[in-house]
């Protein structure tokens, strides 16, 4: 348990305590950051540039392509559709039925439900999880919901302040901000943590679901491997790096918005890799690409349809990202769903805490 509340300590105290130290030495106002519920906009983005874009554009390509190629490959060779361990469960009916009137409500405009218009988002998500969990047990006769539902429940909270590290970064560089609402401190904080709570639970339930598809099970098994033994002061120096970079990231948000998602993994895997521990990338050295696939393929799953509910809903979130704000899938440009892949490491990681820390607490 001290191992774990160590690792989470430092990066509790990197991710809120670095970008604030940033803006204090650069001179900026504190209190724009600090302001709540927020809707003041302080970052002018710079606008959109082909360069960039390119750039950013042919970076993800070569980094996925390889394993959309791997993937659609192993999909086709699948000969066991058709063919699911259970029955699609009774609840998993509801799930679909509770989503359809949800996502009915979340995009009319009924006058006499106009005081529930804004609060659609939980009915939607929990509808989807309900949904995601009923698909794994029809394939596979097991799901988190039912087969670990004290892990499944303790998510939620967990879920919740995940997310809400994710906010406080947000403060930095602005990517997304919220509309169509406006309620005071108390309401915004209480409705936001409840929307909040529901997003561990349904990445994580959809990378059990991924994770038992064929072309994850025999596409990314024995692939080819990624040795990371890397000596400890590589470690060091990645959780540096990765430490500068949230100090400015407030400093020069249009170059360094990316690290909001990116820096919290490198962070996290540093310390496990310093730890000896084994790591939500540690299985890519023996060729097993599992893991990894399916987590990233969750998140961007997940983003799929947050981004689509999000597009009509009346409290919305709309995106401002610099150089590459264009071509928009919803209200996200289109480059802009590669955050989602390391988000869904992120997730991971946390569902790999949470397992450790119920399986053994006195060792973790």
């Amino acid at each position: 348990m001290k191992r774990i509340f160590l690792k989470l300590s430092v990066l509790t105290i990197m991710l809120i305590g670095l970008p604030m130290a940033g803006i204090i030495l650069a001179g900026f106002p504190v209190s724009r950051y600090l302001e709540f519920p927020p809707e003041s906009k302080y970052v002018l983005h710079a606008p959109f540039s082909w360069l960039v874009f390119s750039a950013y554009a042919v970076f993800i390509v070569l980094v996925t392509l390889p394993l959309i190629i791997k993937g659609v490959s192993s999909s086709r060779q699948d000969k066991t559709r058709g063919s699911p361990a259970s029955n699609f469960p009774w609840w998993g009916w509801v799930g679909v039925t509770t989503g359809i009137v949800a996502w009915l409500f979340a995009w009319s405009r009924f006058p006499w439900f106009a005081s529930f218009q804004p609060h659609t988002f939980t009915p939607l998500w929990l509808s989807f999880i309900l949904v995601i969990n009923a698909l794994c047990h029809r394939r596979t006769g097991r799901c988190m919901m039912v087969d670990r539902t004290r892990f499944f429940l303790l998510l939620f909270p967990i879920s919740a302040l995940f997310w809400w590290f994710f906010e406080y970064l947000n403060r930095f560089v602005q990517n997304w901000s919220y509309t169509g609402v406006h309620y005071s401190s108390f309401e915004y904080f209480c409705y936001a943590t409840i929307s909040f709570s529901t997003v561990l639970p349904a990445v994580l339930g959809t990378q059990e679901w991924i994770v038992s598809l064929f072309w994850v099970q025999h596409g990314f098994t024995n692939n080819r491997s990624l040795k990371l033994s890397l000596p400890r002061v590589s470690s060091w120096i990645v959780l540096a790096i990765s430490g500068i970079g949230l100090a400015c990231i407030g400093v020069w948000p249009d170059y360094l918005f990316s690290l909001l998602w990116i820096s919290p993994l490198l962070i996290i895997v540093s310390l496990q890799h310093l730890m000896g521990e084994s790591h939500v990338l540690s299985d890519i050295g023996n060729g097993d690409w599992r893991l990894v696939v399916a987590s990233a393929s969750a998140a961007l799953f997940c983003g799929l349809f947050w981004e689509m509910w999000n597009y009509y809903s009346l409290a919305k979130w709309q995106y401002s990202v610099p150089f590459v704000g264009r071509f928009h899938v919803f209200e996200m440009p289109i480059l802009g769903y590669a955050g989602y892949l390391p988000f869904g490491l992120e997730c991971a990681i946390i569902g790999m805490i949470l397992e450790a820390v119920m399986k053994n607490p006195k060792e973790s």
